[in-house]
């Protein structure tokens, strides 16, 4: 049955946050993305079935995870970070890589080191992120094999990408994992207020990083490019959209997922009770978390099956959701996805 309050060891975690952001001197620095940005960690090490692949492009780097036998090629993962602009790629995204990889019974994952701001501001991230893409299918992946996958500022870069990649008349990816993304950059959501002393990272402050930000440099923050809830959904995959219900950044989830759906974008939408911005962070360690990573997986599932068919996509065994798809055509993309059954929202 779908729950309707979160886990214990969830509620615990939230808390232990709570406690770190809020009553440690170090919190001030975890909400404004200081601590991030100064981080250093030793290079990460894959486990020994994976090869990590270092790819130099002309302003970043990008790391390519793939099974040392047999990998899955028919898709490929394009992971963008999270870190709200500002901060650079972690080693926990590396584990991210490997959580995907296995969700999607060994496909490749990919994940840029994007420039981040004040040193890069708007449009360096996007830029990278285009960059990305192109390289994928210079490869030879057609864009309704590239999956897009991206937690907090990189759900928003995930979705600016595709924004960007319709607009120009480019291959549009195959589908879009977006984990609390980020999609508003003028804080401008009723969960910004209503659950500003809930939020266990940024709450109870307008110093965060959430406010103070300096990715958008001079340019407009409603740009959709830089706020996607403020674009045209209208030629999107499909989504799916995991957020936490105590976090501030829910609006921008909710908001995003109502326009898209109504723009005939079949988008999956799932609010984890008593969940914390990218709870996701804490891999299969507790119940709302490995939850989570589950239905990502699902939703590859439903990707990955062949387009002829009609693929049930089960929560629960009484609360049913289905999802089809068939191949259409379309001026720019030949490859373009046609979206067709049904998708609803959900609390976890």
């Amino acid at each position: 049955m779908i729950e309707s309050e979160a886990s214990v060891k969830g509620r615990v975690v939230a808390e232990m946050l709570s406690h770190f952001t809020n009553d440690l001197k170090i919190g001030k620095k975890i909400k404004s993305g200081e601590l991030r940005k100064r981080m250093i960690e030793p290079p990460w090490i894959p486990p020994a079935m994976f090869n990590l692949t270092g790819i130099n492009m002309d302003h970043f780097t990008m790391k390519l995870l793939s099974l040392k036998e047999n990998p899955n090629t028919d898709y490929v993962i394009l992971q963008l970070h999270g870190g709200g602009y500002t901060g650079a790629v972690r080693n926990a995204y590396y584990v991210f890589a490997g959580l995907y990889n296995e969700l999607s019974h060994g496909c490749n994952v990919l994940t840029p080191d994007y420039r981040v701001a004040p040193e890069n501001p708007y449009p360096a991230a996007l830029e990278d992120a285009l960059a990305s893409y192109r390289w994928l299918l210079s490869k030879g992946y057609y864009g309704e094999q590239i999956i897009l996958a991206g937690d907090s500022a990189g759900g928003g870069l995930a979705m600016a990408l595709c924004m960007y990649l319709r607009d120009h008349n480019m291959p549009v990816p195959g589908g879009i994992i977006a984990m609390s993304p980020w999609t508003d950059l003028t804080a401008s959501g009723e969960s910004y207020e209503t659950n500003y002393e809930k939020d266990p990272l940024f709450g109870n402050t307008k110093e965060s990083l959430i406010y103070q930000n300096d990715y958008p440099g001079e340019h407009d923050r409603m740009d959709p490019y830089i706020s996607p809830l403020f674009g045209d959904f209208r030629g999107f995959p499909p989504m799916l959209i995991q957020v936490g219900s105590i976090e501030m950044l829910l609006s921008d989830s909710v908001s995003v997922a109502a326009k898209a759906r109504e723009q005939g974008v079949k988008v999956r939408l799932s609010v984890y009770e008593g969940m914390f911005h990218v709870f996701q962070m804490a891999y299969l360690n507790i119940p709302e978390s490995k939850k989570a990573w589950a239905e990502a997986g699902k939703f590859i599932d439903v990707l990955r099956m062949d387009s002829s068919k009609c693929v049930p996509f089960i929560e629960t065994p009484c609360d049913p959701y289905f999802y089809s798809r068939r191949r259409g055509g379309a001026p720019c993309d030949p490859y373009f996805l046609v979206r067709a059954g049904c998708i609803r929202e959900h609390r976890a």
